[in-house]
């Protein structure tokens, strides 16, 4: 197999003696455990390094890739210009892997570089690694994460992996990446209690190999610990997609507030057990499919919708035998689409704009799923895997203040000038009014402080 192995590397910058100025000797066990990666990975002398770094150029829907020759970076920002770091990227790799991409329509290359330096994220396990270096240095790739839900993390995994093989390439995966940031209160980032649960599940799953494990820990929960690593980690799973890995964890670190865990793979052979995105798919479909047997005529609807625009771009006609309201009432009415647990598209309306709820809902499911500009349109092989809800609007009502909302039960509209946002009741991760008028005004792009007037509704969920 081309993947050879992985690591998994934090990148705090005061590991560098020259940043750290004696605090690296907090985390001696992490630096002991980095030298121990960077030995392994020279040891497996590869000709490329495939390095995935949250510091990289990240995009909402775009995973990017470097282009050009190579690049260089120093710690400057972190009081020590000296210390300077460069790669030779393996330009023939990136070009492959963005071949690949396009013509499987994933959504990942090399346009749209912001910054060529290198980021920290890349320079501390390249500083480790190759200073171990005695003959000729392996190229590298430098790909940053994204937006993307964890699934696509892992097919591009998959993807890398496939690059490899293609070219005959010696590879080692690089997924640097720092754990939950939030595990003191007298820490940077303060103190949360998913912070420590997220770095035992996290540590734990990575020193068994149980890859599958790592696409199962939900984007709330992930948010909510502060980490940063866990999109890097993905990506290197899915480079060892139905292939056993002999995993080892060398250090886990928080002195801090935040979590350093080093690990490393070796590959092993080829395992259909171990084909985790695949089996978390059929997971999904089954669920789905249980789910439909119970859905109702509005849901229904919008299902038929997205499904005849996402495989024919054809635009349903309202069938017959719906509920009179249906057919008799206009409203607003927004559609949601999700899959894996997390948000794939959602459009509505906050008035009518169609003569019927019925066709507001054909409207907005075809909005859901193809023009919700956070993501690209749905897929036909999505479509066994997607969730929809339809919520219908009532009428909205002025409020004087924030006292007269709650965030379960009424809608909020936030309004400034020719600026109005909208914010739905009861969504999942939002708990209070604050926070429900925050993201209005967010969506509506209304600064914090400027004033705004207040709207309420309430809804009818429809799953």
């Amino acid at each position: 197999m081309s993947v050879l192995g992985a690591i998994v590397t934090p990148h705090p910058p005061l590991i560098v003696p020259a940043v750290g100025r004696g605090q690296e000797n907090e985390i001696a066990a992490t630096t002991a455990a980095m030298e121990k990666a960077a030995t392994f990975v020279t040891d497996l002398a590869p000709e490329t390094l495939v390095v995935v770094s949250p510091h990289a150029t990240v995009y909402a829907d775009y995973f990017h890739v470097s282009p050009g020759k190579g690049a260089q970076g120093d710690f400057g920002h972190f009081g020590a210009l000296n210390i300077k770091v460069s790669a030779v990227y393996d330009e023939t790799f990136a070009a492959g892997l963005s071949a690949l991409c396009e013509e499987q329509g994933f959504a990942a290359g090399t346009l749209g570089e912001r910054d060529a330096r290198l980021d920290h994220g890349t320079m501390i396990p390249l500083y480790f690694i190759t200073r171990k270096i005695t003959g000729r240095a392996p190229r590298v790739v430098r790909i940053g994460i994204s937006g993307l839900p964890p699934e696509d993390h892992y097919r591009l995994g998959m993807l890398i992996r496939q690059t490899a093989e293609a070219l005959h390439r010696k590879v080692v995966i690089v997924a640097s990446g720092d754990l939950s940031h939030k595990l003191k209160a007298d820490g940077p980032y303060g103190l949360a209690p998913e912070g420590k649960v997220y770095d035992e599940r996290v540590m734990g799953a990575l020193g068994r190999g149980a890859f599958g494990e790592l696409l199962d820990f939900g984007e709330g929960f992930c948010s909510a610990a502060a980490e940063c690593g866990h999109r890097s980690f993905l990506v290197m799973a899915g480079c060892f997609d139905g292939v056993q890995v002999k995993a080892t964890k060398l250090s886990y670190e928080g002195p801090f507030g935040v979590g350093y865990g080093v690990c490393t793979f070796l590959t092993g052979k080829a395992d259909s057990s171990r084909r985790f995105l695949d089996a978390l798919k059929e997971t999904v479909k089954r669920h789905v499919a249980e789910s439909q047997k119970h859905e109702d005529a509005y849901v229904k609807l919008a299902r038929q919708s997205f499904t005849a625009w996402t495989r024919k771009r054809e635009r349903i006609s309202v069938p017959a035998g719906l509920p009179g309201e249906m057919l008799k009432r206009q409203a607003g009415v927004f559609v949601s689409l999700h899959k894996g647990g997390q948000l794939r598209g959602c459009i509505g309306t906050i008035s009518p704009t169609q003569d019927s709820i019925a066709e507001e809902i054909i409207q907005n499911a075809i909005s859901a799923c193809a023009q919700d500009p956070r993501f690209s349109p749905v897929r036909q092989d999505e479509l066994s895997e997607i969730e929809c809800s339809v919520d219908v609007l009532g009428e909205a009502e002025d409020i004087g203040s924030m006292l007269e909302l709650d965030a379960q039960r009424y809608g909020v509209i936030v309004q400034n000038g020719m600026k109005r946002g909208l914010l739905l009741p009861a969504l999942e991760g939002v708990d209070t009014v604050e926070e429900q008028i925050a993201i209005a005004r967010r969506k509506a792009g209304i600064p914090a402080g400027a004033p705004v007037t207040l709207q309420r509704f309430e809804v009818v969920r429809h799953h």
